[in-house]
């Protein structure tokens, strides 16, 4: 590793294997825990407001090779805090919206708002914090970190609770509008000595990373460091929220224990692991 700034030389494959909403509902535990053991999973990102988060809590606690970071929730979730302290973010019901575009302006251009937004990140890094698991990185359910607003409290905030990782969600297959955002969020992140993998993959296949389609992106995989971010859940039931009826948990399941997904990432010669574990030279000099 070259230096603190999240830009790892470029010599080799390095891969964080990340599954998101950690907590959401016990059948996403259940996935998270079977692929780490006996899968490629090395990572999970916690919903500290979810509904089952105290269960992936404990789960995560058995399992010394999973690294666990913080899924921050600012959209089509449950907020931490109650409506009284946030009524600008949430609904009656303490949820917040799914309109990003209206959020995004509000965050931007409403003191208030933004103050609120500031106490409900904060709330979410001290719930973490309660956990006593160590905090591998730090990312926002569907993306909103790349939102200059939301990215600059998450960085004034995330320091104080020892925050040194971040997901950098880029994808070469990305929307052409996206790609600009992303570059500021690079160089935010580079400036404020925040590391951060290279690219990501699972933003054209969200719910949809099925065996083939693993082993496709694996044998597409450029040097750097890269995370694959994944939803796998356990079969039965209904779809997990609303927004997930399109998703294919179990097969996502499937393919992070699937015995030639894990030969495939051998014979790619990736070295595998949480940020913790891909950064550590760098994150000892922060």
């Amino acid at each position: 590793m070259e230096r603190a700034t999240g830009a790892p030389v470029k010599t080799d494959r390095r891969l964080i294997i990340t599954a998101d909403d950690f907590g959401l509902h016990r059948r996403v535990n259940e996935a998270v825990e079977l692929a780490c053991r006996k899968g490629v999973l090395s990572a999970a990102s916690l919903m500290v407001g979810a509904p089952a988060v105290q269960d992936a809590v404990e789960r995560a606690s058995r399992l010394p090779g999973l690294r666990v970071g913080l899924h921050l929730v600012l959209a089509d979730g449950s907020a931490t805090l109650s409506r009284d302290t946030i009524p600008a973010l949430v609904d009656a019901h303490g949820s917040f919206g799914n309109n990003m575009v209206r959020d995004g302006f509000r965050f931007f251009f409403l003191p208030h708002v933004r103050q609120q937004l500031a106490k409900e990140i904060r709330a979410q890094f001290e719930a973490f914090a309660r956990t006593g698991l160590p905090l591998d990185h730090v990312n926002t359910h569907k993306h909103f970190h790349v939102h200059p607003t939301v990215l600059a409290l998450i960085l004034e905030i995330g320091k104080e609770y020892g925050m040194r990782a971040m997901r950098l969600p880029f994808d070469v297959n990305a929307p052409l509008w996206l790609k600009p955002w992303v570059s500021h969020m690079r160089a935010r992140l580079d400036h404020a000595n925040i590391v951060h993998n290279d690219y990501v993959v699972g933003i054209a296949h969200t719910g949809q990373l099925d065996e083939s389609t693993l082993l496709d992106a694996i044998a597409r995989l450029p040097a750097g460091v890269g995370e694959i971010y994944c939803h796998p859940a356990t079969g039965g039931g209904g779809p997990l929220t609303v927004g997930m009826k399109s998703y294919r948990h179990a097969d996502e399941l499937a393919a992070l224990t699937s015995t030639r997904v894990a030969a495939a990432l051998d014979a790619a010669g990736t070295v595998r692991g949480g940020f913790a574990d891909l950064f550590a030279p760098s994150l000892q000099t922060i």
